[in-house]
């Protein structure tokens, strides 16, 4: 069973699919199919799924139970070793824990995708979706194109086996109009990269390796972020308005 905790509680199934809002036409891949608690909410609710299960057994049980169902496809293996469909698509799963950065890559990497919804530890959530007032790296390059949003709390007794922590809901979905041009994404992922990766964790000091001193100073003036400010407590927003008040506009 790969380490995965699987869902029981129908309220816990009901909030997920609610968090996911698929579209019944649209194509759905799911993750880590399990015995198929989601699944077959998924297949009462949408014409196209496809089911993800890495475990053989379980992945031929629902590969029988939903034989006689032409909308459902179940695929034994692994998820991310899979191509990313060519048409738009959404993904939804109760992932396994330890897989979860690579389930989440996967989908950041994905060309087509619209949403996500993903079954997560709950700290992994909140981390990622400056829950605590803090922002990781991966998730402010990301935010030009991606809103990331913690969706929901799922209590851990809700799940058997029993895991040691209680989950989230993390909620992926691509902006219809990204807040910068395409040109400019790679550019900006850059300048990110740059601001965490600097010294003493200082955002001034860090841009300030890659950009003229008075144009750092000027830009984070004008956008109220104090010169000490640690990288990790710059919103995403303010990231953007620097990358445009210092990178986009010439010295």
């Amino acid at each position: 069973m790969l380490g995965q905790n699987f869902l029981r509680d129908e309220r816990t199934i009901a909030q997920i699919v609610t968090s996911a809002r698929p579209d019944p036409a649209g194509l759905l891949l799911e993750v880590g199919a399990g015995q198929g608690a989601l699944t077959r909410e998924l297949a009462r609710r949408c014409r196209r799924v496809v089911a993800y299960e890495i475990d053989p057994e379980l992945a031929a049980r629902l590969g029988e139970e939903f034989r006689a169902e032409p909308g459902v496809r179940v695929v034994q293996g692994d998820f991310v070793a899979s191509r990313p469909p060519a048409e738009p698509f959404a993904v939804i799963g109760n992932i396994p824990y330890a897989s979860t950065s690579r389930i989440v890559n996967w989908c950041l990497d994905a060309p087509r995708i619209s949403t996500a919804t993903l079954v997560t530890q709950l700290e992994y959530a909140r981390k990622r979706c400056g829950d605590y007032g803090r922002w990781t790296l991966r998730t402010v390059q990301t935010w030009p194109w991606l809103h990331w949003r913690l969706a929901g709390r799922i209590p851990r007794e809700r799940f058997r086996p029993v895991p040691r922590v209680d989950s989230g809901i993390l909620r992926l979905e691509r902006r219809q109009v990204p807040l910068l041009p395409a040109s400019q994404l790679t550019a900006y992922q850059r300048f990110v990269a740059l601001g965490f990766g600097g010294v003493g964790g200082s955002l001034c000091a860090s841009l300030q390796r890659g950009y003229p001193a008075r144009r750092v100073d000027a830009a984070l003036r004008a956008n109220r972020v104090p010169a000490d400010t640690t990288v990790g407590y710059v919103w995403p927003e303010q990231w953007i308005a620097l990358f445009r008040a210092i990178h986009t506009t010439r010295w």
